[in-house]
């Protein structure tokens, strides 16, 4: 499977599909500035671009610059495209890409170089707790290794960064510790663990589905909507470790209606059009069962991530905040696009940190989905009977940011038999696996 870029299908935006997110405490800021409409005659002029245009802008640039394109980035202040170029004796491809509208700036690493250096982290540094994204801001590769990276394995990451010289990649640490988060955007329960649903889709046979994390995946096969509810889905495919992290999983009722959008708390919801590849610099926003909603921007693609269970490949990195219980969960755009699923990190929502997050666009390829599994049925789904696939968190509250059923333990929420609170207290005795992602009672 590959982790490459996938240009988005053109969608039109249903009138009125964006809704006020103040539910969680954060302000939306205004519509992004639409496309500037100036003369093309003004070629060495940036265009101004809403977000989602800079990705299909960059996306086509990779295709028309070949080689010279050495990645790209959104600059959000500026809302413009900046591309990175090996221009070499060549000038056209700064002609080039300046005519299509992108800042343009010369760089020395080419991505087959950066490549490169990825592969000699992969084969020098596979170390747990260490992970790596090529930045185009500064076209070099972001090492980050966690607390629990000390003594001998530090000494291996930092000469193997070493040996790739200043020029080609730099590393920092990170206070927290490298998790997955089992949890997410509505709360869905199985085997014990507490996850996400991240979206909900039509299955490659029509059937519905939504796609969580595929180590939530491998965790149970069986998932329901509340805590102590039946199963209303069962894992259709799972990748994790591995080339991703992502799950397919079925509604056991073939007539489920299940609405295409996120419930960001307060009985809002945002519309979700179409998937979207994510560029750097990109502001996103997370949707989680135990956080509720927080945003932040994408700082690097294509991320390794070395967790304690093994290595995923091909994630976001970003700096938006997750904690235990967040994983599946929707990360999205203002405009209602889809772009990733929450994989792990470290950190918090108090002191912030590291998160990573599973394309969506690769993960739709992989299973055969596609984004959209129907209409709300007079506004509820059918199956779920809630909004948004499980709609309100166990225990009767809206998502909200509320913790439910329970304080966090490891990288799993505690999902016992007591009664539901939805206010953060405890509500089992569950105690947590060695691989940190499911609770047994």
């Amino acid at each position: 499977m590959s982790h490459k870029r996938i240009p988005k299908r053109k969608a039109a935006l249903a009138a009125g599909s964006v809704v006020a997110l103040g539910a969680a405490a954060i302000l939306l800021p205004n519509a992004n500035a639409s496309q500037d409409s100036g003369s093309n005659d003004a070629a060495a002029a940036p265009r101004t671009l809403k977000a989602d245009d800079a990705s299909d802008l960059a996306s086509q640039l990779a295709e028309l610059l070949g080689d010279a394109f050495a990645g790209s980035y959104y600059d959000a202040d500026s809302q413009q495209l900046v591309v990175n170029v090996i221009s070499g004796d060549n000038n056209n491809v700064i002609v080039q890409a300046k005519k299509a509208g992108a800042a343009v700036r010369e760089v020395d690493n080419s991505l087959t170089e950066l490549a490169a250096g990825a592969q000699t982290l992969k084969a020098e540094a596979t170390i747990p707790g260490t992970a790596w994204a090529v930045d185009p801001r500064t076209n070099k590769i972001l090492v980050t290794a966690d607390s629990t990276v000390t003594g001998e394995n530090w000494n291996t990451i930092e000469s193997t960064v070493e040996s790739l010289g200043s020029d080609m990649a730099t590393i920092k640490k990170s206070a927290g510790t490298f998790k997955t988060f089992v949890s997410g955007g509505d709360a869905i329960f199985g085997g014990g663990a507490r996850c996400s649903l991240g979206f909900n889709v039509q299955a490659e046979d029509g059937s519905p589905a939504f796609l969580t994390a595929g180590h939530c995946g491998v965790a149970a096969d069986a998932w329901a909507d509340a805590e102590d509810g039946e199963p209303i889905a069962t894992v259709d495919q799972a990748t994790f470790p591995g080339d991703g992290d992502f799950a397919l999983v079925k509604y056991d009722d073939p007539a489920t209606v299940a609405a295409s959008e996120v419930n960001v708390g307060g009985g809002q919801t945002v519309a979700i059009s179409q998937a979207a590849d994510a560029e750097v610099g990109l502001q996103v926003f997370r949707m989680g069962s135990t956080t509720g909603l927080n945003d932040g921007q994408v700082l690097g693609l294509d991320a390794t991530v070395n967790y304690p269970e093994g290595t995923v490949t091909g994630l976001i990195q970003t700096d938006v905040c997750a904690e235990p219980g967040d994983s599946g969960g929707s990360l999205f755009t203002q405009d209602g696009l889809a772009v990733g699923l929450t994989s792990g990190g470290s950190g918090d929502c108090t002191v912030g940190g590291e998160t990573f997050f599973q394309p969506v666009t690769t993960a739709l390829a992989a299973v055969g989905a596609t984004l959209g599994a129907g209409d709300a049925a007079g506004g509820e789904e059918a199956g779920a009977g809630e909004e948004a696939g499980a709609g309100e968190e166990a225990g009767g509250d809206a998502v909200g940011g509320e913790e439910v059923g329970g304080e966090e333990a490891g990288a799993g929420e505690e999902v016992g038999t007591g009664e539901e609170t939805g206010t953060g207290e405890e509500t089992g005795t569950g105690t947590e696996d060695e691989s940190g992602l499911t609770q047994t009672n």
